[in-house]
């Protein structure tokens, strides 16, 4: 098995919305590695810490107007 099998990486759009992707598979456009990688779980606990506003960043930036 491969190591990087179990290995992923948070990774977060222009509009501020995270996602979890296996570690080192190439991000389309648009994303970008966040800097947090470690076990799916691990990687999970940490966007339910740091994705405390699920409104995309275009929405919220209308909002603060």
């Amino acid at each position: 098995m491969n190591t990087t099998e179990n290995e992923y990486a948070v990774v977060l759009n222009d509009e501020e919305q995270y996602s979890v992707w296996r570690a080192g598979r190439q991000l389309p456009p648009g994303w970008r590695a966040e800097g947090f990688e470690g076990a799916k779980e691990d990687c999970l606990a940490h966007v339910a810490s740091v994705w405390s506003d699920m409104r995309p960043l275009s929405l919220r930036r209308r909002m603060d107007r």
